[in-house]
């Protein structure tokens, strides 16, 4: 595994537990999170000559940011905000 990919991986995390304050700069780095993934996947799967499961991955994640948005579109309608710390889901 490339020490590269490591480090995105690490630096995608860190951001992702220090910027979390917005729910959209979450949802950008769960989707920067996204990326790397699907770059390691392609990666290990180019290897095996079948990059067919890069298709569902990439379904899945379209699916995972549309439903990012409308929870993000829902917060601010009921809230008025992003933040996070303002939202309570236990309602």
């Amino acid at each position: 595994m490339n020490l590269e990919f490591i480090y995105m991986v690490l630096l995608g995390l860190l951001s992702f537990s220090l910027k979390s304050k917005h729910m959209l700069s979450m949802l950008l780095n769960l989707e920067l999170l996204l990326i790397i993934l699907f770059l390691g996947l392609v990666n290990y799967l180019m290897n095996l000559n079948d990059l067919s499961f890069t298709m569902v991955f990439l379904a899945f994640s379209v699916c995972e940011g549309s439903l990012g948005l409308a929870i993000l579109v829902d917060m601010i309608r009921s809230s008025g905000s992003d933040l996070v710390l303002l939202v309570n889901f236990l309602w």
